[in-house]
C-alpha cells in the first residue's frame, strides 16, 4: 500500500480569509465532528493496548509516551494529569518530547529528525520488558518516534503508535497501530487541529481505562485524586458525605487527616 499523507492534503475549504468569523467557526466545528467517529473505529486496537498496559503495570511496568511538536506536548500533558487525577506517582506514566521540556513552549530546531535520540532518552529511564512505549505522530513519519519504537520492539517491549495517516512508517514499527483517520485539516497541514484532537481523545481513553482497571476509580469517582486546591477538597468531602453519611465538617476533617477519599473511607470503615 502506498503511503499517503492525508493529514497534508489540501483543506476541503478555501478562501478562509474572506469568510466571516461565524462561517469559519461553523466549518471548523463541522470538521471536528468527524473526529469522534474516526476514534471510534480504533477502539479494538486501543482495547488491546490497554490490556497490555494493565498487565504490565500490575508487575511494576510503566507507560511511556514519545512524540515531537504537538504530538509530544499532548503525551506530556496526558502523563502530567495522571498523578493529580488518580493519585499515582509521576513515575508510572512518563511523557517524552523531542527537544526536552523547552520544546513544550518553543520549537527546538531539528530535534525530531534524530532517529536515535528517543531511544537514548528511554535508556536513561532503564526502559524494560515490563514497560509499554506509545509513539505519537500525526503524520506518522517522525524519525525521533520511529527510531524509538524500532529499538523498543527489538528489545521485546510492547509498542503502539497513534497516527492519523494509515500505513505510516511510525505505525510500521509498532505492534499495535491506532490510526484515527480524520482527513485533511481545516487549515491545510495544521495537525494541531483535528489530528491533535483525535490524539488527545485516544490518550484520554488509554490512561482513564488503565487507571480504572488498576482500581484508581470507585463507582465513577476519582477517589485517589490529589487534594491540590479547595475545589478538589470540596469535591472529595462531598464524596465522603455521600458514601458515609457524615456531616460536611466531619467528612472534611476525615479527608484532610487521611489525604485521599479512598484512604479516608477505608480508615473510617475499619
Amino acid at each position: 500500500m502506498t503511503f499517503i499523507k492525508i493529514t497534508e492534503q489540501s483543506s476541503l475549504y478555501d478562501n478562509l480569509e474572506k469568510k466571516s468569523v461565524f462561517e469559519v467557526l461553523t466549518e471548523i466545528n463541522r470538521e471536528d465532528q468527524k473526529v469522534a467517529l474516526a476514534v471510534q473505529k480504533t477502539i479494538p486496537e486501543i482495547e488491546k493496548l490497554v490490556a497490555g498496559i494493565v498487565e504490565r503495570m500490575k508487575r511494576g511496568g510503566r507507560l511511556f509516551y514519545i512524540g515531537a511538536g504537538t504530538s509530544g506536548r499532548l503525551g506530556v500533558l496526558d502523563a502530567s494529569e495522571v498523578p493529580p487525577t488518580f493519585g499515582m506517582p509521576d513515575t508510572y506514566v512518563i511523557g517524552l518530547i523531542a527537544g526536552g521540556d523547552i520544546a513544550l513552549r518553543n520549537p527546538v530546531e531539528a530535534a525530531e529528525d534524530n532517529p536515535d535520540r528517543g531511544w537514548e532518552e528511554l535508556i536513561a529511564y532503564k526502559i524494560n520488558e515490563n514497560d509499554t512505549l506509545v509513539g505519537i505522530a500525526a503524520s506518522g513519519t517522525t524519525p525521533y518516534v520511529t527510531g524509538a519504537l524500532r529499538h523498543a520492539r527489538e528489545k521485546g517491549i510492547l509498542t503502539a503508535a497513534i497516527c492519523c495517516n494509515p500505513g505510516s512508517p511510525v505505525a510500521a514499527e509498532a505492534e499495535i497501530k491506532i490510526e484515527p483517520v480524520v482527513g485533511p485539516e481545516y487549515v491545510t497541514g495544521s495537525t494541531r487541529m483535528k489530528a491533535g484532537t483525535a490524539q488527545k481523545m485516544v490518550l484520554n481513553m488509554i490512561t482513564t481505562s488503565t487507571m480504572i482497571k488498576l482500581g484508581r476509580v470507585k463507582g465513577n469517582k476519582m477517589v485517589n485524586m490529589q487534594l491540590t486546591n479547595q475545589k478538589l477538597v470540596d469535591r472529595g468531602t462531598r464524596m465522603i458525605v455521600d458514601e458515609l453519611g457524615l456531616s460536611y465538617e466531619q467528612a472534611k476533617n476525615l479527608l484532610l487527616l487521611h489525604g485521599s477519599v479512598k484512604a479516608a473511607i477505608d480508615a473510617y470503615k475499619l
